[in-house]
């Protein structure tokens, strides 16, 4: 069977490094799972990989998406599937890399997207209740019907709000949620890497990088970006980092309050990704803060990944 290599851990740990060291190694293309680095224009925010890393290592679905656009998770799914096949064709192996758990869960899971045409006249209809009345009144809607599904869809998302009222009244019930999916895909087998450091450890680099991405502009990139029309409508400006700093230019934040905000945020954020990735059984993990440096880390983890395929 066709082995994949995914590398997933919170933000700041350090996914890319050590993604590009096994790329190296292992003749590799790195696939990247992170939500914010698909996006054009976002380059510091997100931060990317730079110049120099992606010119170590081919690097798919980075910088492919206006953010004007919406993007979802079955259209992550549908690109990555693509990329893998792509990157196997040519004898190569696939190393998905990034942090955000549901993109990975499509990867490792049977996540089926795709739905029945519903009833076109319900849709019509929830589309002018919406219109007359708000996208609020239709997730309160969603909200009395299934609270689990309301829960994992923001208010202003109309398109899904109204996917899953149909899905209901197709009568298919609660909606499952993702995380709940057990299925393993059969598409390929996929080799689980968790990188983790000592949570003082992390929450410094996490700091430290927030400063530093200050200093490479973050807030003039924000700025071309609400220059460019986005709001905080654009579900690519909910992202850590671009939404403080939004709510800096809206006069709600001074600059240190954003800059706090935004590592704090980030810190909760690398909790739940922790949480989340733990979830997953087969997940060899591996505490960085165990090693005397980084290096002597990868070395350790290309070696398991090479007796593993």
């Amino acid at each position: 069977m066709n082995k994949i290599i995914a590398v997933a851990g919170p933000t700041a740990v350090g996914k890319t490094k050590f993604a590009i060291k096994l790329a190296k190694e292992l003749d590799g293309e790195i696939i990247s799972c992170d939500s914010m680095q698909l996006y054009k224009f976002m380059d510091i925010g997100s931060a990317k990989p730079t110049p120099d890393e992606m010119a170590q290592a081919k690097h798919h679905l980075v910088d492919i998406i206006d953010p004007r656009e919406d993007f979802s998770v079955a259209e992550y799914q549908k690109l990555a599937k693509a990329s893998i096949r792509n990157v196997l064709s040519r004898d190569k192996l696939p190393i998905i890399s990034g942090g955000t758990g549901l993109y990975l869960n499509s990867l490792i899971y049977e996540m089926d997207f795709s739905s029945s045409p519903g009833d076109f006249s319900y849709r019509k209809e929830l589309e002018k209740i919406a219109e007359e009345k708000g996208n609020k009144y239709l997730h309160n809607m969603l909200e009395q019907m299934d609270s689990e599904a309301a829960s994992a869809i923001h208010p202003n998302n109309l398109k899904k709000i109204i996917r899953a009222l149909e899905r209901l009244k197709e009568g298919e019930g609660k909606i499952k949620k993702f995380c709940d999916i057990k299925r393993r895909t059969n598409d390929y087998d996929i080799v689980l890497i968790g990188l983790t450091r000592d949570r003082q450890e992390l929450y410094e680099r996490i700091n430290k990088r927030v400063d530093i991405l200050v200093e490479k502009g973050l807030f003039d990139e924000v700025e071309n970006l609400m220059k460019m029309g986005l709001t905080a409508e654009n579900i690519s400006m909910k992202g850590i980092g671009y939404k403080e700093i939004m709510y800096y230019f809206e006069g709600r934040y001074s600059q240190e309050e954003a800059i706090d905000k935004i590592k704090k945020n980030t810190r909760h954020y690398a909790k739940k990704q922790l949480t989340w990735f733990r979830r997953y059984d087969r997940m060899k993990w591996y505490n960085i803060s165990d090693f005397d440096s980084d290096n002597d880390a990868a070395e350790v983890i290309t070696t398991w990944v090479r007796e593993s395929v």
